[in-house]
């Protein structure tokens, strides 16, 4: 077969319509080998010609898309210098478009005979071939009809994100074809995008789909690694996600999802794991970047360099220092963008990134890269901001460009409503944007996005169902998983027949779901909270590629119900800018953001102001917040002065019913009750209010038809009226027009 010298660039394998090009990083390799298989699993080795700054290159005349392919690297096999060369082992191509099989845990994967006393620190290596046992690099077809696919480009503030699982989401789901469930196609289905649009999500954030490998641990407990941050191939969506094939068909299949997505207006962001790979530590399997170039892609030991530094808890840590580790994760973002068209990225355990050294430094080289990188800078950037090294926990610290989930939000919120004991100021904070994280670092509200459940964790459902996490199907003994999470069973561990605790927990879901939906900022739903998913408690459900994950579409009346409820509460949010704002209150964090301008004002139950001692008083459980719709100070896309409706957030989390006064006259005249989490009009009517009366016609209000829970109820300035137990209400003042 011939072989021409080919370019250094671009990295991996690229088809150009007349063959392929091949180029490979390598700094420590001798020689290196292409690998073509065919479809009978006979390979065919060329050595590449040439090397241009340790990229090792050739082309290929002829060759079409489709192509199976590795490399064989020959080298030192060093492990005591950091030397991991071994060309018995077929390695898959780091830049592969697209790949095919998985692998098996054969002993042939690892360069070191199992049982062994020096297992993966011995420098005699295990030469058994690896050939099909392991991955293969595809070559793809680059070409693909967008049409006039263009992104959405909605604003932070605009966004709602859902996030979902590829296979989770759509297995179970009826109305879609048996053979697209739990795949790319299956997100796309029109049934699936309608569902995404009625809840009003803007953005759906994918659960890892760069290809991922499976734990040969869990595989031997009958159990799969179902999250999949595991990753090995960082710019190949995963293959088990196909519907249609894996030899390129999965990057046509992704590039459909993320089209029909854009049709529908939603945008795709992706959750991606640069931080390690699935090799692991010196125990691992040798798949790729450790038979390549360990000491270049690795973070080793400094003075035992046959073990790697880990802040992952994964085994192993990408060097963020390495020029050609930085390319390759910028290389991959870019492709992600221009190719594949997906409009944002959510970084798993972000700080990790930061690591140049050994703390963590916002001003890293990666945060320089994505600073000034033309494409990457202008999508969304989502950080999960903490890894498990020391100093790891960075919430609040990473820089402008970035948002970040937002853990104090999740455990603030969960404290509230749990009723533990804590001051109405951190509440008040993380409700209006969390200004105390972001403000001085010159981020507005919308860096941080807000969520009460995630993957991660209970369910929502879970969260008000279970003291404590229920991990045994998972295989150690329930150990696995955090034991703090933050939740209240409302009275009963798990499943009960008991209607008062069942419909305690009902309406402590709407308090989550109102309370999320409302807040400063951008709220993240998990993909079935809509519907009361559970996982019946619990809350690491990582390797539960089952019933317990996936998302049950057979709804009850429950389930019903708490969707339309979602739908009407994320709609009240998009119909009102009042509550997604661009910009910080202008007032203290610690006192919700009250100042003199007269936007927002926090009160009492009585009605008065909060006051000092108000705000110190870790056993208070109640307090109402005004948002004043005349008062934003902003202007929107065409410089016009953005203003709406006036509304009063009323939060109950005492266990026991409270009466309210409504504020002053100056801060409205007439309250409609558009929303009561609590399920029924409780108004008294007592004081000079209206409420419970016939009543007039409730103001025109877009959020009006698809927010209100209970009989429109008015209630005029001062009126007195009862908020039950662990419950929220929202009322509206309609703006008044000249």
């Amino acid at each position: 077969m011939q072989i021409w010298p080919g370019t250094p660039y671009p990295l991996g394998a690229t088809f150009d319509g007349t063959g392929v090009n091949f180029a490979l990083f390598s700094e420590v390799a001798d020689k290196v080998e292409l690998c073509l298989i065919d479809d009978d699993g006979a390979e065919a080795r060329i050595a590449l010609p040439e090397t241009d700054g340790f990229v090792w290159h050739g082309f290929v005349p002829g060759l079409q898309p489709g192509q199976r392919y590795g490399f064989r690297v020959h080298g030192p096999y060093q492990p005591s210098k950091g030397h991991r060369c071994n060309p018995a082992k077929l390695l898959m191509d780091p830049y592969a478009k697209a790949i095919d099989g998985e692998m098996d845990g054969d002993p042939s994967l690892f360069s070191y005979e199992f049982g062994s006393k020096d297992a993966g620190l011995s420098p005699e290596a295990d030469t058994s071939d690896s050939l099909g046992h392991t991955l293969m690099a595809v070559v793809i077809n680059p070409f693909f009809d967008w049409g006039q696919d263009r992104q959405p480009g909605h604003e932070y503030h605009e966004s709602v994100i859902y996030e979902a699982h590829v296979k989770g989401l759509t297995q179970l789901h009826p109305e879609i074809p048996e053979d697209i469930r739990g795949t790319y196609a299956g997100i796309a289905h029109p049934v699936m995008i309608e569902h995404l649009k009625g809840l009003g999500v803007t953005a759906i954030e994918l659960m890892p789909v760069h290809q991922f490998v499976q734990d040969f641990g869990l595989l031997d407990k009958g159990l799969r690694n179902y999250w999949g941050y595991n990753t090995i191939g960082f710019f190949a969506p995963h293959n088990d996600y196909a519907a249609y094939g894996t030899r390129g068909q999965q990057v046509t299949e992704f590039k459909g999802m993320v089209k029909a997505l854009h049709e529908a207006g939603i945008e795709v962001i992706l959750d991606v794991v640069y931080n390690h790979t699935a090799e692991g530590n010196h125990l691992g399997p040798t798949l790729a970047f450790r038979g390549i170039d360990n000491n270049a892609y690795y973070r080793l030991v400094e003075d035992d360099k046959a073990h790697y530094y880990d802040t992952t808890g994964t085994g192993n840590s990408l060097l963020m220092r390495h020029p050609h580790v930085l390319q390759l994760i910028m290389d991959s973002l870019r492709y992600w963008v221009t190719e594949m068209h997906v409009d944002g990225f959510r970084f798993d355990l972000a700080a990790t990134l930061a690591r140049q050294f050994h703390e963590v430094d916002k001003l890293s080289a990666f945060f320089d890269l994505v600073q000034q990188d033309p494409v990457v800078s202008q999508v969304k950037l989502i950080a999960e901001p903490w890894d498990v090294g020391d100093g790891g926990y960075q919430v609040g610290n990473f820089p402008p460009l970035w948002t970040e989930w937002n853990g104090k939000y999740r455990d603030t919120v969960r404290d509230f409503w749990r009723g533990e004991a804590a001051t109405l100021a951190e509440f008040a904070s993380r409700f209006t944007g969390s200004s105390d994280l972001y403000e001085q670092s010159g981020r507005k509200p919308i860096a941080s996005i807000n969520f009460t459940v995630a993957h991660d964790g209970f369910t929502l459902r879970d969260l008000v169902s279970y003291n404590e996490k229920h991990n045994e199907a998972n295989g150690e003994d329930n150990n696995d998983g955090d034991n703090n999470n933050g939740s209240w069973n409302c009275g009963v561990e798990g499943p009960t027949d008991d209607q008062t605790v069942r419909g305690l927990r009902r309406q402590q879901a709407r308090n989550f779901w109102t309370t999320l939906a409302l807040s400063q900022g951008v709220p993240m739903i998990a993909h079935g909270d809509e519907l009361g998913r559970t996982q019946g408690g619990n809350n690491n459900a990582y390797c539960q590629d089952d019933e317990i994950s996936w998302v049950d579409w057979d709804l009850d009346e429950p389930g019903a119900d708490m969707l339309t409820f979602a739908q009407r509460v994320v709609r009240m949010r998009h119909d009102h800018p009042v509550f997604r704002r661009r910009r910080f209150f202008a007032g203290s964090a610690d006192h919700g953001g009250e100042s003199e301008l007269g936007d927002v004002a926090w009160f009492m139950p009585n009605g008065k102001h909060m006051d000092e001692s108000a705000w110190s008083d870790g056993f208070a459980r109640s307090l109402m917040v005004f948002l004043n719709g005349d008062a934003i100070p902003e202007v929107d896309r065409r410089g016009q002065k953005i203003a709406d409706d006036s509304f009063l957030v009323v939060f109950n989390a005492h266990h026991e019913s409270i009466t309210f006064t409504l504020p002053e006259e100056a801060y409205g005249a007439q309250w409609f009750v558009e929303i009561d989490t609590a399920g029924s009009d409780v108004a008294t009517g007592e004081g000079d209010g209206t409420a419970g009366e016939a009543a007039a016609p409730v103001p025109a209000s877009p959020a009006n038809a698809a927010a209100t829970v209970v009989p429109a109820t008015l209630l005029a300035s001062g009126a007195q009226f009862k908020v039950q137990a662990r419950s929220t209400m929202v009322l509206r003042c309609p703006r008044v027009t000249a």
